[in-house]
């Protein structure tokens, strides 16, 4: 099973894009660097999307597991907490497989807890023909067998930590994590820190979508709030403001580009203006996010 490529079926034909996938997030690396937060929880990132990891005596609770073959250094990270042994609960943030391929073999040790549609997208198989992405339905042992609709609660390791659904954003089943007692969060991939994000539209995603809920999730926190992005480094509540402002003002002016009759080809051509021109240092081009903001906004319509 590879998930090699990210991106959305109706920008198949992008002859003047680099070839961009959700490797080129981090270098190609087997092993992750690790960003202490708080005493007992850190962001581990590597290939694919970032980790978010509590460790204590009640045991060891991922948030997301990266690659396939970034498992055993994944594996090499928690021995010093334990081991695979001490591993409890892996929460899928959504069903990409940079997020959830660890699964296959992390699966066999914890128990894997995700949004209802994250188990109903991996029980089958799944296709994203812009970046040629196949995944095949996930065996049982991979699959989250805790699922929850609207939000849930789990409790170790003195933390209480609440999972919160989040639709049609990044996908149709997005959850946030919430660290309640220690003020941190992870996004998973609601939240690209500091570049244009990938919204899987053919998967329930929407741009404006991604937004409202990006303004509530403002709303439900603070100042002081660490925030582990699913794809960047560490951020902060400003950060989170500048990304929904930047989902608003793109989605703006691909709008007006609409209204004027542009076609897709027209709009990618044209780009959004240089005002974002920041927001395309690391994953994707001005041209890809044009037209993944087109296709949203058209579908929406």
């Amino acid at each position: 099973m590879e998930f090699k490529k990210l991106g959305i079926v109706t920008l198949v034909a992008l002859s003047s894009m680099r070839c961009l996938s959700a490797e080129d997030h981090h270098a190609e690396t087997k092993s992750f660097t690790t960003t202490p937060i708080k005493e007992n929880i850190m962001m581990l990132s590597g290939k694919g999307g970032n980790i978010g990891l509590l460790t204590g005596a009640q045991g060891i609770l991922l948030i997301d597991d990266d690659y396939k073959d970034m498992t055993p250094a994944l594996i090499k990270v928690l021995q010093p907490f334990g081991g695979v042994d001490k591993l409890k609960y892996i929460i899928n943030t959504h069903w990409h497989g940079d997020h959830t391929q660890g699964n296959l073999e992390l699966g066999q040790h914890a128990t894997i807890v995700a949004h209802d549609n994250v188990r109903a997208r991996l029980l089958n198989a799944q296709e994203i023909k812009l970046f040629n992405m196949k995944s095949e339905p996930y065996p049982e042992i991979a699959l989250p067998s805790i699922t929850y609709k609207t939000q849930m609660h789990l409790h170790m390791n003195n933390e209480d930590v609440e999972l919160v659904h989040f639709s049609n954003g990044h996908t149709d089943g997005d959850s946030v994590v919430f660290f309640k007692n220690v003020n941190v969060i992870h996004t998973g991939d609601h939240f690209f820190n500091g570049f244009f994000p990938f919204v899987d539209v053919e998967h329930g995603g929407d741009v404006l979508g991604m937004a409202e809920n990006i303004t509530q999730l403002i709303t439900m926190i603070n100042d002081d709030t660490v925030i582990m992005p699913g794809h960047g480094p560490i951020g902060n509540k400003t950060d989170l403001i500048a990304f929904r402002d930047m989902l608003v003002g793109t989605a703006a002016e691909v709008q007006k580009m609409i209204d004027k009759g542009a076609t897709i080809s027209l709009a990618k051509k044209k780009g959004v203006s240089k005002k974002w021109a920041e927001w395309t240092d690391g994953f994707l081009t001005n041209e890809v996010w044009t037209g993944i903001v087109y296709q949203s906004l058209l579908k929406n319509k």
